[in-house]
């Protein structure tokens, strides 16, 4: 089948700037337009609105300089309006060579908006079109509003086509300013413009007020437009444009009859690129570019993938630089832990196994996010829990901090069937909650081992939420010995290393903890 191509348009540094609140630098939007243009290898970028600052023209100068020495000076477009030889002028300053011009594409825009008849409209559209055409700029018209004018005001429409394909235009751009289609509207307005007209070009300009963006952009395409526009990450007015990354996945995979340039591989590096320059996040579960979108969760996906990738689609990661993740929680099974320790390089024993999908289950039970970077803690907390008998529980405890007020902590402790309790305060919650443990040992005058080193650390990639290993260094019998704790919170995985000491060190007899002997003596 011969594919018919169909041109790029990326409108990210003009339309997508006017997602609320965003605003590039002039550096960001050169950095960026030369991404789209050299590595996603789109056709064209919109990168400004004429005369709305100084700081968007100096952002265009710097950009038509770079596409000057580099050959994509054709490549770079500028939003223009009906207004004389003002954006003209602004254009040739700039340096700028390619006009989008806006004008009106209903009715409605043109009676209550500019308040002047079809007609006086064309004659101003066509001093301007000429004087772009003798000042050595090509032209391209976009047709506001045309969603609702071919709803409410056909006629006016293709009065105004009419007009146009007697200009010297080379693209007419055909925007559903407020995303209002439907698919079948997107087909049928835009099949009837290039029926009559079939030696024009059309571009479809979708907006995803309605999160149809994507279907109206496949309908418009097999009615036969020649080009779309679309943003990184779907920014954009409101609710945003056609994304880019979705829509060529869907023509790669969906849409043989049609072909682009963009380079797939590329696509998740300028979404990134363009979140943190934006400040805009980009939403987890966004198709191609959120974060957890190649992650298999549920167990019985890994079993299937491990099988024979049965839960594999034609959307690999790795045709977008990406690659395929096994998420670690409560629903995780054997198959999603085996297939992050492979990637590790650990193999476990079948029972070693089962305690560590465990621990990850019971993580995932209180809300808490496991990664990969976690598991080495994860199974030295496990490796090492199992050479401990553990005759000593922490059964309970209260850790407060409020302030102005020293922090305190009560503690329950059980000695094999035996439990006690006590509290105290500290300089810290760990302090308070030592100091209560020492007052349960000391009643007998047993003395906990001297803590030496304290140390904690957290996997890579410096999350708040992350799994927090605290290592405690005690001079047991004259010796340095290490205990671990595992847990989402600092203290309490002090807490647990503080656990295993103790039962390490063995369990005192019952008798020996008499609440007779004075507290003060014993401390």
């Amino acid at each position: 089948m011969n594919s018919r191509y169909i041109e790029i348009m990326d409108t990210t540094l003009r339309d997508g700037e006017q997602t609320s609140g965003v605003s590039f630098s002039a550096s960001e939007k050169l950095t960026i337009a030369q991404i789209l243009l050299q590595e996603v290898k789109v056709d064209r970028i919109e990168i400004a609105s004429a005369r709305v600052s100084e700081g968007e023209f100096q952002a265009v100068q710097k950009i038509t300089e770079w596409a000057k020495a580099n050959g994509f000076l054709d490549k770079i477009e500028v939003l223009t309006f009906v207004d004389g030889d003002a954006s003209i002028n602004w254009m040739l300053e700039s340096g700028a060579r390619v006009m989008n011009l806006l004008t009106k594409g209903s009715l409605n825009h043109l009676k209550h908006q500019l308040k002047k008849s079809p007609q006086e409209h064309f004659e101003d559209i066509r001093k301007v079109i000429e004087l772009a055409d003798s000042s050595g700029i090509d032209c391209n018209v976009y047709l506001e509003d045309w969603s609702n004018g071919m709803r409410n005001s056909p006629e006016y429409v293709f009065q105004s086509l009419d007009f146009l394909v007697t200009q010297p235009v080379k693209r007419i751009l055909l925007p559903d300013t407020l995303g209002i289609l439907t698919p079948s509207e997107s087909y049928n307005f835009v099949k009837a413009i290039v029926d009559r007209y079939p030696s024009s070009h059309f571009e479809f300009h979708a907006h995803n007020d309605y999160d149809l963006s994507i279907a109206n952009v496949m309908e418009a395409l097999r009615a036969g437009a020649h080009g779309l526009h679309l943003t990184v990450n779907g920014m954009g007015e409101r609710t945003g444009n056609a994304p880019l990354a979705s829509t060529i996945a869907v023509i790669n995979d969906l849409m043989p009859e049609f072909k682009t340039s963009v380079n797939e591989r590329s696509l998740y590096t300028v979404s990134k690129l363009v979140e943190t320059f934006s400040g805009v996040r980009i939403p987890s579960n966004k198709p191609i570019v959120g974060e957890s979108v190649f992650t298999q969760t549920a167990g019985i996906h890994a079993d299937g993938d491990k099988k024979n990738n049965l839960y594999f689609s034609k959307l690999m990661p790795e045709r977008f630089g990406r690659q395929r993740l096994y998420a670690l929680g409560k629903t995780s099974g054997k198959a999603n832990i085996e297939n992050n320790l492979r990637d590790l390089g650990i193999t476990l024993t079948d029972s070693d196994l089962k305690k560590v999908t465990q621990r990850i289950i019971e993580l995932g039970d209180r809300k808490e996010a496991v990664t990969p970077e976690d598991l080495p803690y994860i199974i030295s907390d496990i490796l090492a829990s199992n050479a401990i008998e553990e005759k000593v529980v922490i059964v309970n405890y209260v850790l407060t901090h409020s302030k102005n007020l020293k922090p305190s902590a009560t503690l329950q402790i059980k000695f094999g069937e035996e439990v006690f309790e006590e509290n105290a305060q500290g300089d810290g919650q760990y302090d308070a909650f030592m100091n209560a443990l020492k007052k349960i040992y000391c009643r007998k005058g047993i003395s906990l081992p001297m803590l030496t080193d304290y140390a904690v650390r957290i996997p890579p990639g410096g999350k708040t939420d992350a799994l927090c290993e605290t290592i405690i260094t005690w001079e047991i019998n004259g010796k340095d010995v290490k205990t671990r704790g595992l847990d989402s919170d600092q203290t309490v995985s002090a807490i647990m290393a503080t656990q295993k000491m103790l039962n390490l060190i063995g369990i005192p007899s019952a008798t020996e903890l008499t609440p007779e002997i004075p507290l003060v003596a014993a401390l």
